[in-house]
């Protein structure tokens, strides 16, 4: 199927996602932020997966409070948060919210935008695979620690807005021991390009 007929492809000047999302709570973020486009350098797609996490929950990274790792989580919202998962891959955060803290990590793309790069980048990878899980996404993207703490509103970031409204479902985070219930993990309902798939019955989000 040609790129022109995807959701969050251009087909004239693109709205930028405006910044009052990301001051939103961040559950409300990571909800809102399902359809966006995000690129990097031109590179990337729709966001239909993302997970929440904010300075009360024992699961996110600045539940302890500020350390050089976690600066940026305690910085200003609308800027980048990269981190090194198990010494393997890099995972892109954006900083929301307007308590310090709060994160909404980016699971999944649709990938949309640049597919000549992130194939390179993924070489052997399935395109349904070169954006499903953050680190797969950041390696599609190239994203790096070079970007932490960069600021989503100048390049190599760019945000667009979402093009419709969608259907979103939430459930249990992936990945973590702590706060497992916590139901800060939202997706594009039914896309087979999630990095796991929703319950059978997942939960409308609200």
């Amino acid at each position: 199927m040609p790129a022109a007929s995807h959701p969050g492809s251009f087909t004239g000047t693109p709205a930028l996602l405006p910044s009052s999302i990301l001051r939103l709570p961040v559950a409300e973020a990571a909800q809102a932020l399902i359809g966006a486009v995000l690129l990097v350098d031109g590179i990337g797609g729709v966001i239909i997966e993302t997970e929440a996490y904010d300075r009360h929950d024992p699961a996110s990274h600045s539940h302890r409070g500020p350390t050089p790792r976690n600066a940026a989580m305690f910085g200003p919202p609308g800027h980048a948060y990269v981190y090194r998962s198990y010494g393997m891959h890099w995972c892109l955060n954006l900083v929301c919210g307007p308590e310090p803290g709060a994160a909404v990590l980016i699971r999944a793309l649709l990938p949309l935008h640049g597919l000549a790069a992130m194939r390179a980048r993924r070489s052997g990878m399935t395109d349904r695979l070169l954006c499903a899980g953050p680190g797969r996404l950041c390696a599609a993207l190239g994203v790096t620690a070079a970007l932490d703490g960069q600021s989503l509103e100048v390049p190599p970031f760019r945000l667009l807005a979402p093009a419709g409204s969608c259907a979103v479902v939430a459930g249990p985070r992936i990945g973590i021991s702590r706060a497992q219930d916590v139901p800060w993990r939202f997706g594009l309902q039914d896309s087979r390009y999630l990095s796991r798939a929703f319950p059978a019955a997942p939960h409308q989000a609200s």
